[in-house]
């Protein structure tokens, strides 16, 4: 049974619904085709992060997109 986990920031503006639908339909899609896998039991999940909660070389992805 195949689990994708995509890790996304949470942004300011929030992904839709139906860019979710896509993900997994598209996640799905990779491990059917590719590896073979049952499109059934094949688990995707989301999450959304802050971006205080997700850090790039030791700063955090908040304290990098103030610098840039």
């Amino acid at each position: 049974m195949p689990f994708v986990n995509i890790k996304l920031t949470r942004e300011s503006t929030p992904i839709t619904p139906e860019q979710k639908k896509a993900l997994i339909e598209g996640a799905t899609d990779l491990l059917v085709k590719v590896l073979n896998k049952n499109r059934a039991t094949t688990i995707v999940i989301i999450e959304e992060l802050d971006m205080d909660n997700w850090g790039i070389g030791g700063n955090s992805v908040t304290e990098i997109r103030k610098k840039s």
